[in-house]
């Protein structure tokens, strides 16, 4: 016979505590140990599909990680110092560019920017506050980077765990299944394969949406010749999880970049603007439809304020775990509303919904 419903909940409230308490006292240590889980995570399907081919699971994870490792090392070895050093210089430039367009706008609109007017008070402290606040942001995440995610166990840790836990990764799946209460494993079982298409959707796919957004404006804008190309390619990467934000921010940023630098030659601005239309189509049409399909089920404004709630209580660790957890709350949610609207409360004694027109007084002549 199942347990009441009281004490499922109190159990299952008490793991929740339990959760949140250990996220708690034990982010910074647990740090490492969730990267490296999500790395296992995200290449899995790669492994299954290694295994599909004939590769023994321990081969398919060694190739794998050996993938990894070369990958990661050229990224670290040639794109992060360029892409620190074009953060600085985008915001030691800043002043200048904030002055070029005083000046422009000077040139173009002289009636408004006389010396008492508040756009050009604005325009002459806005170079001056990006260039001070832009340097204080870098240097405070390269800090805390080097302090909260403590570098050198986050490098030799990450591939460790990641490597143990792809390589073991369908045995402890089937683990966590025969440990499932046998009253409710069918249930569990469904809302954990919701779980698993959520994420798989979202981190899967999205990631590697933005991976290829992100390296394809980089690398299109650099080969155009603009500045600050890379910089401005990873920002529109990395927020193109957030439907059309990404192309706005970055093509935004990439448009004014192209004005100050190629202003007269109108086919480098069109190429700039060409480059943004090109890939919003090409994610529109064919990245998001094949890698995270027609519906995720996780909305960009539950996401935000998941990764903002999380961030602001468990620091980095909590964004981590963020994702996770707004899907496995978004996927109970929608489970429970189907039983609400499944129950005798929703659809009430009579056992249907009650329309408009079942409450309409009816006429002498419906009654014959």
């Amino acid at each position: 016979m199942a347990l009441p419903v009281g004490v499922q909940v109190r159990y299952w409230g008490i793991a929740a505590v339990i959760f949140l308490v250990a996220l708690w006292f034990l982010g910074d240590v647990l740090t490492p140990y969730l990267i490296g889980g999500a790395v296992a995570y995200f290449l899995d399907p790669v492994a299954d599909r290694l295994e599909a081919l004939g590769i023994k699971r321990i081969w398919a994870t060694v190739i794998i990680t050996i993938g990894a490792i070369l990958i990661f090392t050229v990224a670290a070895l040639m794109v992060v110092p360029t892409l620190v050093n074009q953060s600085i210089a985008l915001f030691e430039t800043a002043p200048q560019l904030a002055r070029d367009l005083a000046a422009f706008i000077t040139e173009r609109f002289p009636a408004i920017m006389d010396e008492d007017s508040i756009l050009r008070q604005s325009l002459n402290t806005l170079g001056a506050t990006v260039q001070e606040r832009g340097g204080e942001l870098v240097n405070a995440m390269l800090s805390s980077a080097a302090g909260v995610l403590n570098i050198v166990l986050l490098i030799v840790i990450v591939p460790v765990v990641a490597f143990y836990l792809l390589w073991d990764w369908d045995r402890m799946v089937g683990a966590v299944d025969d440990m499932l209460p046998r009253d409710h494993a069918p249930v569990i079982r469904t809302l954990a394969h919701q779980i698993d298409r959520t994420l798989a959707s979202f981190i899967r796919g999205q990631l590697t949406v933005c991976l290829i957004l992100g390296t394809y404006y980089a690398v299109a804008l650099m080969i155009i010749g603009l500045q600050f190309g890379l910089v401005v390619g990873f920002i529109a990467g990395l927020i193109s999880f957030i439907p059309y934000v990404g192309a706005l921010v970055g093509g935004a940023l990439a448009i004014g970049l192209g004005l100050f630098q190629f202003w007269g030659d109108w086919w480098m601005i069109g190429g700039v603007v060409a480059i943004f239309f090109a890939g919003q189509f090409f994610e529109g049409n064919i990245l998001s439809p094949n890698l995270v399909g027609q519906s995720v089920s996780l909305h960009p404004v539950w996401l935000i304020f998941a990764l903002s709630a999380f961030g602001s209580v468990f620091g980095f660790v909590g964004m981590l775990v963020a994702v996770p957890v707004a899907a496995v709350i978004g996927v109970l949610v929608r489970f429970f509303a189907d039983r609400y609207k499944n129950g005798q409360l929703y659809k009430g004694i009579s056992g249907h919904t009650l329309s408009i027109d079942d409450d309409a007084p009816r006429s002498s002549g419906d009654d014959t």
